[in-house]
């Protein structure tokens, strides 16, 4: 997206959406009920207006997991602070071959502890491509020691390119780690096509009061 002012040099921005689309096709987790969308009004069959009905669950799609998806007394999704899901993010490119980010891995890839936001463009990435209608249960994820890590240094919010920050082997305990500090959990961003470097995150899930995880659109911007 370019922007033109009179009487300033040129400025040029790009915006990326990095949102999985909606829609009846797209995979949920493996035993999750799918999406479903029906149209529910139609022009001309005694209404004025189209009017559709979705049913699915609050962590389909790219979504925000708060920490009451694990704690009952943690923060749900409308008690998030918006400062912890808009502001600079850093955008690190995992190697390929890489199914497990440890601490050393995340050093490696230029990690920065200063900047409280962190994305991992992994090989996930190519399954919104290659395979973008099926779960995937081969995919990249954080260690234990890695979310001790973030979570220590006060990270705000921790988002990854597929179903899970934690992998299919532990489920549990780095979404505990990370969501016990507070640490917001994004995931099922596509980022195919983002190179690594810093950026401006808008991670705007849905206001679900009381919530444990909402759908999000989150957006990217140049810095």
């Amino acid at each position: 997206m370019d922007y033109n002012c009179e009487g300033f040099s040129e400025v040029k921005m790009r915006i990326y959406d990095v949102t999985i689309p909606l829609s009846e096709n797209t995979p949920v987790w493996k035993g999750d009920a799918g999406i479903r969308i029906s149209r529910v009004a139609e022009i001309g069959k005694r209404s004025y207006f189209n009017i559709s009905r979705m049913e699915m669950g609050v962590h389909s799609g790219t979504h925000v997991d708060a920490p009451r998806h694990l704690f009952h007394g943690g923060l749900a999704i409308d008690q998030i602070p918006i400062e912890s899901l808009i502001g600079d993010v850093q955008l690190l490119e995992i190697p390929g071959r890489i199914r497990n980010i440890t601490p050393k891995i995340l050093k490696e890839s230029g990690y920065d502890p200063n900047i409280k936001k962190i994305l991992f463009r992994t090989a996930n990435s190519e399954y919104w491509q290659k395979d973008p209608l099926n779960f995937n249960t081969d995919y990249t994820a954080i260690n234990v020691e890695t979310a001790e890590l973030l979570a220590d240094q006060k990270m705000q919010l921790v988002g990854i390119d597929y179903f899970s920050i934690s992998p299919i082997s532990d489920l549990v305990t780095p979404h505990r780690i990370l969501l016990e500090k507070g640490v917001i959990i994004l995931e099922n961003i596509n980022l195919r096509e983002i190179n690594s470097g810093i950026y401006e995150i808008f991670c705007l899930p849905l206001k679900l009061v009381e919530a444990d995880g909402a759908p999000a659109r989150v957006i990217l911007r140049e810095k």
